[in-house]
């Protein structure tokens, strides 16, 4: 079978090779030269993945079977729906449903009407004079999110991004007089996780969940970006959630899908719920319209070899064979490589040069992500996420130390978070979700920076559950 994947970074360097594992025929619609994409596909084009009219000619050029659109952007263009009339089923929702991602303001405000659970209390708001009273209606700590796609990168969360109220509601105002809405929301408190599915006519079948680390600094310090690196846990939790915490972020995403079914837009693709499990629940933060990057990549490398292919066109097509839904059941660890100042300032245009067989030996998979081939070995960093490194092992510590190893195996002037899902960090992590669920506790926030103690021995079981 012959599959476009439209996309040009990691995430669809990860659904490239799953695909392909399958035995697959791949064509590449992507505006950079992706060496992992290029080494895989029969066929590729570069082009802007927006411009829908030039993804579809080349879908029907190319005889393209099916297609999956990894990035958010092309389906909030409407590409899925362009493909579709062209004849070509197609992984992603419509450009109507997409707006659970591409607009803030109606996902709220579809959940609200359908009474959806785990929301916070949120607020739109569309015109400079209302911010500040907005801002006292809360009546605490708020979170500013733009009604547009930001890459991930547009969320202001007070204590993190800003101290004041007036900063906040500043940064608001500044979208506000460019004709963006934003919202306020109020900021809880607890751990983010991640947890994605595969949505189609027959229902909601969810994937192992992931915790994503976005902010651009060791210590969660730092801006947002689009996430420095995430991990999993073997069983397919993660060392701070219970079954039953899951369970009630799955059931979010079924209401949610009920919700525009109910008006009259049906969704064939993948939902990524990102939530943030406090001491009343899971609490949903947002909705993305396709697998999360980095998380997706995680999840990805987790699928058993064989009939990705046939479980994708069932999503396209409308059903799923739940017999398809098989991860191992092992920990991965991945670590982003980025240029020097990605957050901020990030510095494009530096070679990195990877023995990707050394690495490989080393445990670990790599994905390459917004880079352009310069040759064998070699690959040219731009202002975004370089190389995705994916550790897998049976405990989630000994797949971090799998990554640290094969960073031996990489030259060249790049950053990467060394902290991520170390023990200390995850112990951080458990403590934290601990203190919350203690009556009357008032737990205070992560620290942002603690010496690390020695750690411990390798062990196959999986961190201790919360219950």
């Amino acid at each position: 079978m012959r599959w476009l994947v439209v996309g040009g970074g990691a995430r669809e360097h990860a659904i490239a090779a799953t695909l392909a594992q399958a035995g697959a025929e791949l064509l590449v619609a992507s505006p950079n030269t992706n060496p992992g994409l290029e080494h895989l596909a029969i066929g590729s084009r570069r082009l802007s993945v927006t411009d829908v009219t030039a993804v579809v000619a080349f879908a029907r050029e190319a005889k393209a079977d099916a297609a999956i659109l990894g990035p958010e952007a092309p389906l909030a263009a409407g590409a899925a729906d362009a493909l579709r009339a062209a004849g070509i089923p197609s992984v992603g929702p419509g450009q109507q449903a997409a707006r659970l991602e591409s607009s803030k303001a109606f996902c709220r405000e579809l959940l609200a009407r359908h009474r959806v659970g785990g929301q916070p209390k949120s607020l739109v708001v569309a015109a400079p004079e209302e911010v500040d009273p907005a801002v006292a209606s809360i009546g605490g700590a708020f979170v500013v999110k733009p009604d547009a796609l930001t890459s991930g990168k547009g969320v202001w969360v007070q204590g993190a991004d800003f101290a004041e109220d007036s900063e906040g509601a500043d940064y608001a105002k500044g979208f506000l007089v460019q004709g963006t809405r934003v919202l306020l929301e109020e900021k809880l408190e607890g751990e983010e996780f991640s947890l994605m599915a595969f949505v189609t006519d027959s229902g909601v079948y969810p994937m192992p969940t992931v915790q994503d680390f976005k902010r651009s600094l060791e210590g969660d310090r730092g801006r947002n970006t689009g996430g420095m690196g995430a991990y999993s846990q073997r069983d397919h939790l993660l060392p701070f959630l219970s079954s039953a915490a899951r369970d009630d972020a799955v059931k979010v995403l079924e209401e949610a899908v009920a919700a525009l079914r109910a008006e009259g837009l049906p969704y064939r693709g993948i939902l990524y719920g990102g939530f943030l499990l406090t001491a009343h629940g899971p609490k949903l933060l947002e909705f993305n319209v396709r697998f999360g990057d980095p998380e997706g990549i995680n999840v990805l490398s987790l699928y058993e070899e064989g009939d990705f292919s046939e479980l994708l066109l069932g999503v396209a097509e409308g059903h799923v064979d739940p017999n398809l839904m098989r991860f191992r059941l092992r920990s991965t660890v991945l670590k982003y490589l980025v240029p020097p100042g990605y957050g901020s300032q990030p510095k494009a245009g530096g070679l990195l040069v990877l023995d990707d067989a050394a690495i490989s030996a080393e445990g670990v998979h790599v994905y390459y992500g917004q880079v352009d081939a310069r040759g064998p070995g070699t690959v040219a960093m731009s202002s975004s996420r370089a190389v995705a490194l994916v550790g897998e092992a049976s405990a989630i510590h000994e797949a971090g130390t799998r990554v640290e190893k094969a960073l031996a195996h990489v030259t060249g002037d790049y950053y990467v978070r060394h902290d991520i899902a170390t023990p200390e960090d995850l112990e951080r992590r458990k403590e934290h979700m601990r203190q919350l669920l203690v009556p009357g506790s008032k737990a205070s926030p992560l620290p942002l920076s603690v010496a690390a103690p020695d750690a411990p021995a390798s062990s196959a079981g999986p961190p201790e559950q919360l219950t």
